[in-house]
């Protein structure tokens, strides 16, 4: 074994995935590459071909470089653990009109457990992934911090990961920039590699048609919940809709009617299958409930904590402050007001670069201001 140890990698048969494992091949690490088949594309029933982490090109690519490296690599198939908790979970939070983050569901839960499992069947002391982001330590805890590309960086995706996967993890690309992982594969004589195009779908929706998907997936839901109506802010009906499931809290396209002014869905209602619109006013909030909470640079979130808190992927982050309220809870204050809040989402505190926690927003606070 090798005096660095062994390291399972997760290999998508991606640029990031595939150039990790290089790096930590060439570090002197035992590498063991491994590649999870999460989803049947075929089984989604969308008309785009099979692309991403799950088509066969891609596992096929992943194997390759491992062949050519001169490490072992596996197939495991997690699709029925993947589907029964993600998807399941997908669907569940639609119903209940709110938007739920797959990936972050699919790392804390899925894929990092069936790494550590593998891995400890593998005899494997470490994992290995491709995301852009650095772990740290603060007072014998592990936690994430932010990648040194900011275009990349994925650390938004992370803050559910526990201290023990934390421990054994290993994340090689957080002190590089996307166009120094390029140059790696290109140098590597990896040119075709180099230039790959990146997936943003969500790997079971890779039309990016989630009400597609929910009609495909649920027996009769597009019957159940026609016949829906828009409100305003005071309540008062303005028009009729497809069914709540359908819209997005801060949506403004593909409302199917015109209300002669900028109209934005502010609130879902599902018991009544309502749909709340406002202008551009109603999205703006000031604070929040954050439930289901991962403390990680601290043993817990220290109340009244001053941090960033960031309430989607592509959210910059705005100046808060944390309100421990105990039974997994925190309350969010805002110093300025935040534009659509969606129940569902991720909410991330950061202290510099560093995620202090995070948790899935419970309700946001109207401005009253």
């Amino acid at each position: 074994m090798s005096k660095k140890g062994r390291v399972l990698v997760a290999m998508s048969g991606g640029i990031d995935s595939t150039v990790a494992a290089m790096m930590l091949h060439e570090e002197g690490y035992e590498v063991v590459g491994i590649t999870m088949k999460t989803w049947d594309y075929a089984n989604s029933g969308g008309s785009k071909k099979e692309t991403g982490c799950c088509s066969l090109d891609s596992i096929n690519d992943a194997r390759q470089v491992a062949v050519d490296m001169g490490f072992h690599h596996f197939i495991v198939d997690i699709r029925e653990e993947f589907g029964d908790y993600v998807i399941d979970n997908f669907v569940d939070e639609y119903l209940n009109g709110r938007t739920p983050n797959p990936c972050v569901l699919c790392n804390t839960h899925i894929k990092w457990s069936a790494l550590l499992k593998r891995a400890d069947a593998m005899d494997c002391e470490f994992i290995a992934t491709g995301h852009y982001a650095v772990i740290k330590e603060h007072q014998g805890r592990k936690f994430i911090s932010k990648g040194k590309d900011e275009r990349k960086d994925q650390s938004y995706v992370l803050w559910g990961l526990s201290q023990e996967c934390l421990e054994r993890s290993n994340f090689p690309l957080g002190g590089y920039t996307k166009d120094e992982i390029r140059k790696m594969a290109f140098d590597w004589g990896y040119a075709e590699l180099s230039k790959k195009a990146e997936s943003y779908e969500i790997c079971f929706v890779p039309d990016n048609d989630y009400r597609g998907f929910l009609k495909r997936r649920v027996a009769g839901l597009e019957e159940r919940v026609r016949g829906g109506h828009f409100v305003d802010v005071q309540g008062n009906i303005i028009g009729e809709h497809e069914g709540y499931p359908f819209f997005t809290i801060g949506q403004r396209k593909g409302l199917g009617s015109a209300f002669g002014k900028p109209m934005f869905v502010s609130e879902i209602k599902p018991e009544s299958n309502t749909v709340v619109l406002g202008e551009i006013e109603s999205l703006l909030k000031n604070g929040m409930t954050v439930k289901g909470i991962n403390s990680m640079k601290y043993k817990s979130i220290p109340d009244g904590l001053e941090a960033i808190t960031q309430v989607r992927y592509n959210d910059r982050g705005t100046l808060s402050v944390l309100k421990n309220r105990g039974l997994d809870e925190v309350g969010v204050e805002f110093y300025a007001n935040v534009k659509g809040i969606a129940p569902g989402q991720s909410a991330v505190f950061y202290e510099g670069d560093d995620v202090i926690g995070g948790g899935v927003i419970h309700s946001s606070l109207k401005n009253e201001n």
